[in-house]
C-alpha cells in the first residue's frame, strides 16, 4: 500500500522536500561554519558603528525631554547646560526634523546682521548637510527653506528653497551669538520657525542598548545591526565596506554564547584604545591640545566622526568653527580639578587675533563632557568676557579650585576639586592660520 501510493503525488512531495533541503542546507552549513573576524576587523566595525549608536542615543534622550517632539523647535534658555559640551556664547535652538515621501518641513530663518549665527543641519551619522548663514549660503542666508527626503514628491511654496536631507530625519542645531546683547539674541532665536506640509510617518529611533560615555557598549552594539544600518543612509564613501565588516561581526556573534564572549573580550581592549585615540590622536596634537582637524564632513575618516559624536556631538565644519580639546597639561599629566593651571597667550598669539568672529573656552567634566557646577556659575570665557591683559599685552587664564596666584580673579575659571576635567576651545570663523595649523591654544601649564 505504501509503495503504491508513491506515484505522482508522492514523487512531487519528495522533489519538494529535496529542493527545500538544497536551498536551506547550504545556508545552515554557512551559518554554522562562520569564522571569527580578526581583531582588526572587530575594532574597525565597532568604532564605525559606535558613531551611529551615539547619535541614536542622542535622539532617544532628546525625545525624552518634556515638550520635545519631532518637527518642533526647542528654544533653549540662555545659560542652559544640560547637554554635552554646551556653548554659553550663543542663544541655542534645536530640533529633530522628520519627513517622508509625501511631506516636508518649512524652516524659516530670520535676517540676522552684525553677529554670528548659523542654522546647522546634520544627518543621523553626524555629517553636516548644510549651514544656513551668509558664509556658506550667500545666495540666500535667510528666509524659507523646504527640508525634503531624497526623492520626495511634495509641492512646496515657491519662496521656499529646497534642501534635500540624506534620509528621513535630520538634527538642527542653530546658534545666535549673544555679543553683549542677550535680549536681542533671544528675540532673533524666537524668530526661527518650523511648520510641516503633510503628515509624515515617523519611525522610532533605531534599537540600541542604553549606555553612557564612561561605560560604552560592548558586544551588544552588534545586536539588531540590520535595523540600525537600514535606519539612516551613511554618505561616507567607505560606508558599504564598513557596514560589511559590521555585518560580518554580527553574523559570527550570532552563532552562540562563546562567539559573543570572544567579541566582548576583544572589545575590552578596543574601548580604551578608542578613548585614548579620542583624547590625544583624533586630530593633530600640538601644545598638548588635540584639534584643528576638519570636522563636520569626514569622508572616510569614521574614527574622527565617532570621536566628535563621542566628545561633543554635532561638530560643525572647519569654515564655521575649529575645535581644540585639552585633557592633559604641559607635562602630559591628566587635568585634575584639585590642581591649579595657567594658560598664557603671548601678545602676538592672542585668541581674538585667530578668528573673524569670536573665540570661546569651556571647562567640562570627564567622561560625560558636561559642565561642572561652581559657586560663581562661571563655566567659560570668550571674546566678550572682559578678561584683563598683562602689562606686556599677553593674556593669562587661570584654572583651579581657587583663584590662581598671578592671574587676575576675573580671569579665573573654577575647576571641580578632586575630579578630572577637559577644556574645549572653539574658534568661530577661524582665520587661515588656524585652518593651516599655524595657531593653536597655548599649553595648559601647572601653576607654580
Amino acid at each position: 500500500m505504501f509503495a503504491r501510493t508513491s506515484s505522482p503525488t508522492r514523487r512531487l512531495a519528495t522533489v519538494a522536500v529535496m529542493t527545500i533541503a538544497l536551498l536551506v542546507g547550504p545556508l545552515v552549513t554557512f551559518a554554522a561554519a562562520a569564522t571569527k573576524p580578526d581583531d582588526r576587523t572587530i575594532k574597525e566595525a565597532y568604532v564605525y558603528l559606535l558613531g551611529r549608536a551615539l547619535v541614536i542615543r542622542q535622539e532617544t534622550n532628546d525625545l525624552k525631554e518634556k515638550g520635545i517632539a519631532y518637527n518642533h523647535i526647542k528654544y533653549n534658555p540662555l545659560g542652559s547646560a544640560d547637554f554635552v559640551n554646551p556653548n554659553f556664547d550663543v542663544a541655542y535652538l534645536e530640533a529633530w526634523f522628520a519627513v517622508d515621501d509625501q511631506s516636508a518641513v518649512i524652516l524659516e530663518v530670520p535676517e540676522i546682521k552684525d553677529r554670528y549665527y548659523t542654522a546647522q543641519i546634520l544627518d543621523e551619522w553626524g555629517e553636516v548637510i548644510v549651514n544656513i548663514n551668509e558664509r556658506s549660503f550667500p545666495s540666500k542666508p535667510f528666509g524659507k527653506f523646504a527640508l525634503l527626503k531624497p526623492g520626495a514628491q511634495v509641492k512646496v511654496p515657491n519662496d521656499a528653497t529646497p534642501i534635500y536631507l540624506h534620509s528621513s530625519k535630520a538634527k538642527m542645531l542653530a546658534r545666535v551669538e549673544l555679543k553683549g546683547d542677550p535680549d536681542g539674541a533671544v528675540k532673533l532665536q524666537k524668530a526661527f520657525k518650523a511648520s510641516v506640509i503633510g503628515e509624515p510617518s515617523i519611525a522610532k529611533p533605531a534599537p540600541m542598548a542604553a549606555f553612557d560615555n564612561k561605560n560604552l557598549l560592548g558586544a551588544e552594539i552588534f545586536d539588531d545591526v540590520s535595523a540600525v544600518l537600514s535606519s539612516a543612509l551613511d554618505v561616507a564613501p567607505n560606508a558599504a565596506e564598513m557596514q560589511g565588516k559590521v555585518r560580518a561581526v554580527a553574523e559570527y556573534m550570532a552563532t552562540g554564547k562563546e562567539a559573543r564572549s570572544e567579541i566582548d573580550n576583544v572589545l575590552k581592549k578596543v574601548v580604551p584604545e578608542f578613548q585614548e585615540f579620542a583624547f590625544t590622536k583624533s586630530a593633530p596634537y600640538r601644545n598638548h591640545w588635540v584639534g584643528g582637524a576638519q570636522t563636520g564632513n569626514y569622508g572616510k575618516n569614521y574614527w574622527l566622526r565617532t570621536t566628535v559624536d563621542y566628545a561633543g556631538i554635532w561638530g560643525n565644519t572647519g569654515d564655521e568653527v575649529m575645535y581644540f580639546v585639552a585633557t592633559r597639561d604641559a607635562s602630559e599629566q591628566p587635568l585634575e580639578g584639585s590642581k591649579s593651571y595657567v594658560i598664557h597667550f603671548p601678545a602676538d598669539k592672542l585668541p581674538q587675533n585667530a578668528v573673524d568672529s569670536y573665540w570661546s573656552v569651556i571647562l567640562v567634566g570627564v567622561p560625560d563632557y558636561r559642565v561642572v557646577p561652581n559657586d560663581l556659575k562661571r563655566y567659560n570665557f570668550n571674546t566678550y568676557s572682559g578678561l584683563k591683559l598683562e602689562a606686556d599685552g599677553s593674556l593669562k587664564i587661570g584654572i583651579g579650585p581657587k583663584s590662581v596666584e598671578g592671574v587676575p580673579e576675573t580671569n579665573w575659571l573654577p575647576s571641580p576639586e578632586g575630579k578630572p576635567f577637559s577644556l574645549t576651545f572653539r574658534t568661530y570663523v577661524p582665520k587661515d592660520i588656524v585652518k593651516k595649523g599655524e595657531w593653536q591654544p597655548a599649553p595648559v601649564t601647572k601653576a607654580e
